[in-house]
């Protein structure tokens, strides 16, 4: 880590806006990325809903470049390295290190399911890659299965804390990350991987962050204060419309669409163009829900506190 400050607090997860030729529209990201730090973002991700599963390795190494460059000099940037193959991995992990990433995150293969060993080794490896951290992502909320608990604990006994944390998706969200947390005598540096819609729960069990989508990063730092100030009534106040609105999202190209929906309301994005094939459209009745549950995480966001 350029710094050494262990990572914290709300660090969302970029959307990459494309030309209409489908190729990263690089003026729009650097926008995006300002305006994420000028809206409270302690950092930036590059991982699943920046369609990372999407690009080419020249684009996938093009966008950590890019984010390293544009949002490195105010915040973390984490750049997503995981791959089919652990060499791929490894050869996206010193990539992302050479450029100026904070830290890495990795999701399992995803073509195939591995035993657990396979799995240890693939960690071990990226890990061994570069000498900044490794966020250990259990994306198995949208692809794959379920990591076991002991080989995260196994992990971070083994690299320690500041070299390993945690991203846990997999169902159900809370008790896993009680899990987690207690194999590991409380030592895991966990962030919660919702979107947002279970931060509540998930910051009374310990959470040191939060890793949501771009379109609501406002209401997502806001519910943070709240949190860390105490202002329970507050944090309901936000989270209730957040996770109303997280809620309508339950696919990952559901996120992307939506996200990218919203960031095109806010002024953001150009368009909400996503790289197909697509098992998710948003028609024209989700999108006026979305509208509305969107006005009312600007209401509660607004509010005095």
């Amino acid at each position: 880590m350029n710094d050494r400050k262990p990572l914290a607090g709300v660090l969302p997860v970029f959307q990459t806006p494309f030309l209409d030729d489908e190729s990263i529209d690089e003026a729009t990201l650097e926008a995006e990325i300002e305006w994420l730090y000028d809206a409270g973002a302690d950092g930036v991700v590059m991982a699943m809903v920046s369609e990372v599963l999407r690009l080419d390795l020249d684009e996938r190494r093009r966008l950590a470049e890019l984010a390293c460059r544009i949002g490195g000099r105010r915040g973390a940037v984490v750049v997503s390295v995981g791959a089919e193959s652990a060499v791929v991995a490894e050869r996206l992990a010193r990539h992302a290190e050479d450029v100026g990433a904070t830290a890495t995150m990795a999701i399992p293969p995803v073509s195939v399911g591995v035993e657990e060993g396979e799995l240890l080794c693939y960690y071990e490896r990226i890990v061994r890659a570069t000498t900044i951290p490794l966020v250990v992502q259990d994306a198995s909320g949208y692809v794959g299965r379920p990591m076991s608990i002991a080989m995260q604990a196994r992990l971070l006994d083994e690299f320690g804390a500041d070299r390993v944390y945690f991203k846990p998706e997999a169902t159900p969200i809370g008790p896993r990350l009680s899990a987690l947390r207690d194999a590991t005598g409380g030592r895991a540096r966990i962030f919660e991987g919702t979107g947002g819609i279970a931060l509540l729960d998930s910051y009374r069990r310990g959470v040191v962050g939060t890793m949501p989508g771009a379109d609501l990063i406002k209401g997502i730092v806001a519910l943070w204060r709240a949190l860390e100030a105490g202002d329970e009534p507050r944090a309901y106040r936000i989270s209730l419309p957040v996770s109303s609105l997280i809620a309508v999202q339950q696919s990952l190209d559901a996120f992307l669409a939506v996200e990218k929906h919203l960031l095109m309301r806010q002024g953001v994005f150009r368009n909400a163009i996503v790289r197909g094939p697509v098992g998710y459209k948003l028609d024209e009745e989700t999108r006026l829900e979305v509208d509305r549950l969107f006005d009312l995480v600007t209401a509660a966001v607004e509010e005095t506190p």
